[in-house]
């Protein structure tokens, strides 16, 4: 009869210790769900101006291919060239790196 009770007081200090377990569980879900912005996990994001242009002109040649109208073509701005001196240099950088990481690799083998 002992024993049992000895058993039944251990299962009675367990449960205790899982339902306050449960509790900080409940807690850090309670929590995280309050961080979010709808409690769903999803974020907003914002889109560039260049970006909703491209897309608004993309919906423009969409309806006048419907409609049977001449596509006018959206002409993205062009981007930035690099000089022929700043492309070596990226491209010696770039080496040199590459170069590190392959006697990191070469040492680690070894």
């Amino acid at each position: 009869m002992v024993k049992l009770a000895v058993v039944l007081h251990q299962l009675r200090r367990e449960q205790s210790r899982l339902k306050s377990e449960i509790e900080a569980v409940s807690n850090a879900i309670s929590a995280l769900k309050a961080a979010t912005s709808s409690g769903t996990g999803t974020t907003t994001r914002t889109i560039s101006a260049s970006g909703r242009a491209r897309i608004a002109a993309a919906q423009r040649a969409r309806w006048a291919k419907v409609k049977g109208q001449k596509v006018v073509p959206f002409a993205a701005p062009k981007g930035r060239t690099l000089s022929p001196a700043a492309r070596r240099r990226i491209v010696a950088a770039q080496k040199l790196r590459w170069a590190k990481w392959r006697r990191a690799k070469s040492a680690k083998r070894r």
